[in-house]
């Protein structure tokens, strides 16, 4: 702890504010708007939620400026104003007399590499900027509160120390399985930040007083002679009439408040729905009763919003549409711990992608299952899926049982195929039984489920919706072979197409001619693959070891010279792909090389801008 920390802390606990952002909405701010601009717009209206808060009794304030870096403030149009934004919101926090202004940081709103595109280094400046301004504006000390990535919080961390001399606090926040989004435990956030020497952790927003009790009592033996911090929720949100309502009472952080105490926590607050008189609560259980307050949080239900029917299928009506689709594989996680696929999957999102393909045990590794994964990412991020459904290691019985399943999950896309051989993956001594070949397959979900039946012709009770992809080999070893094969998925039901990755267009158009010459017109909508080559090793790997994959030799000889550029060169080649194939394909099926996802989303966002 540093000294300026500890003068701080002499006598006993510090009560800080509550819930600056979701205060300010209660009184007109707009829901989803730039709350950090009000400290230049309307300082007034700031002013009054932190005076609210000292005259509940709070010793420390945080800034306005929560969101206040490049990152969250460029969309909004502020992106010149970061060293504004957090001066003034330092000025005006400093004016409502508490005995401690803290400068709030926030996470940056982007991810970083590899599960996003910024780097740690570009990271660390965007900190740095905003924590200077704050530092020159005179704050006390620096809280970058609700972390939810180790890696971000590192460097907060250290751009912090290079551009001040402050005591630094970090704070993460938890889902409801007690990790942060990135599935970091509160002992591994603990002891890092006890490593690199912040001077408070601990833990804010999350579910409520009670996980983030159980969050600080596991962080406390890994935080060496740091200060513990607890700022929670005031319980879960819940949307109410379009608002959004906190249920923990006042009294309920009375008592939770000496629980905290008791673990040994020195800096206690609130966060989101927290408002002046949840403050005066705590204070009651730091230093006994105080004048009632008016919350100005809280706030009466209203009517409860109406439900909908779940939308149909997005990826038909594009392909119906005739948009230029971008898929993207992912892997489920090895754990049970999602958090970094669906941190892909958003960036993926917010790059432009239109489906996430979700693999199946790919080369027959132990993973999370498919459907899982699937339903958190169209849950947690909104993008829409498609289901890699392998009928590798399921009889009859189970396929169907597996796809009512999966319907009955909100998962409506599948994409069908043969799934790699159990031979070559974790346990090679299981079982490869195959009732169903994947054209069977197609044809029982096209044919049967969708009409109400199953296999045997019994009803299931209504049909179902799905919508059946299948795969295809662009480059196989027998053309002839792949062509009748592609006719019978097409026959049996097959919707649409992911290819093996392509390299160039003319094996693309080759096996339209060849398909055509022998079968009509190919109508079906084909998303051909692209697996940007990195390494020249990796584009000669693909080329000798992996069947049905051939990268054209000048390829391969351009990256074998282009030595520390070949990732450009590489991705460069991809770009140039993907903008052919839209005369010759309905979309591109991305794989993002080795788990690059900052790659990817590079890709996507060329492909969309062309």
């Amino acid at each position: 702890m540093s000294t300026a920390l500890a003068s701080l802390l002499e006598e006993g606990p510090l009560l800080a504010d509550g819930g600056t952002g979701t205060s300010l909405i209660e009184r007109g701010a707009p829901l989803g708007g730039c709350i950090e601009a009000y400290n230049a717009k309307d300082p007034a209206l700031v002013s009054a939620v932190h005076a609210e808060f000292v005259a509940a009794g709070a010793e420390l304030i945080e800034t306005n400026t929560f969101g206040a870096n490049r990152f969250r403030l460029h969309p909004r149009g502020f992106g010149e104003r970061v060293a504004d934004f957090n001066t003034r919101g330092a000025e005006v926090a400093r004016r409502a007399g508490a005995r401690v202004v803290a400068g709030s940081v926030g996470p940056l709103g982007i991810r970083l590499a590899p599960y996003g595109r910024v780097s740690a280094a570009e990271a660390l400046d965007a900190f740095a900027e905003q924590i200077e301004a704050l530092a020159g504006a005179g704050v006390d000390l620096i809280i970058a509160e609700t972390q939810t990535d180790l890696a971000e919080a590192e460097q907060a961390l250290a751009a912090a120390r290079a551009v001040s001399n402050l005591p630094v606090i970090v704070t993460f926040t938890f889902t409801r399985d007690d990790r942060t989004l990135l599935g970091q435990t509160p002992e591994q956030v603990a002891l890092r930040m006890a490593e690199l020497g912040a001077d408070g952790i601990g833990a804010n927003c999350s579910q409520g007083p009670a996980q983030i009790l159980r969050v600080v009592r596991a962080m406390r033996p890994f935080a060496g002679s740091a200060p513990l911090i607890a700022q929670p929720n005031a319980g879960s949100p819940e949307q109410v009439g379009g608002r959004y309502l906190y249920p923990a009472t006042p009294e309920y952080f009375t008592e939770s408040t000496g629980a905290l105490l008791s673990e040994g926590v020195v800096v206690v607050g609130g966060c989101c729905g927290t408002g002046p008189t949840h403050t005066a609560a705590m204070a009651v259980a730091l230093r006994g009763p105080r004048v009632p307050v008016q919350d100005a949080a809280a706030a009466p239900a209203g009517d409860e919003p109406a439900t909908h029917e779940a939308a149909p299928t997005e990826l038909g009506r594009k392909l119906n549409d005739g948009k230029f689709l971008v898929a993207v594989e992912m892997d489920p996680p090895r754990g049970f711990s999602a958090a970094t696929m669906l941190a892909a999957a958003e960036t993926m999102s917010q790059a432009g992608a239109d489906v996430i393909d979700v693999a199946d045990s790919p080369m027959a590794r132990m993973r999370m299952s498919p459907w899982a994964a699937c339903r958190l990412i169209q849950e947690e991020v909104g993008i829409e899926t498609v289901l890699h459904f392998p009928t590798r290691g399921r009889n009859l019985l189970r396929l169907q049982g597996d796809l009512l399943a999966v319907h009955a999950l909100g998962i409506r896309n599948v994409f069908v195929c043969m799934g790699d051989p159990v031979a070559i993956g974790d346990y090679p001594g299981a079982t490869d039984n195959v009732d169903v070949a994947p054209t069977g397959l197609i044809g029982l979900i096209d044919q049967s489920f969708n009409r109400g039946e199953e296999q045997s012709g019994a009803s299931i009770g209504e049909p179902t919706s799905f919508l059946v992809g299948c795969a295809v080999s662009i480059s196989p070893p027998d053309l002839d072979k792949e062509c009748r094969l592609l006719k019978k998925k097409i026959d049996s039901g097959a919707a649409f197409a992911l290819s093996q990755p392509v390299y160039s267009i003319d094996s693309l158009e080759l096996f339209r001619r060849e398909y055509e010459s022998r079968h009509g017109k190919l109508e079906l909508p084909i998303l051909a693959g692209v697996l940007p080559v990195v390494t020249a090793r990796h584009a000669e790997f693909l080329h000798n070891e992996v069947p049905g994959i051939a990268v054209p030799d000048d390829l391969r000889e351009r990256m074998r010279k282009a030595g520390d550029r070949a990732e450009q060169v590489g991705m460069s080649t991809a770009a140039g792909l993907a903008a052919e194939l839209r005369d010759h394909a309905a979309g591109i099926y991305l794989m993002p090389p080795f788990g690059r996802f900052d790659l990817a989303a590079e890709l996507v966002e060329r492909v969309r801008a062309d």
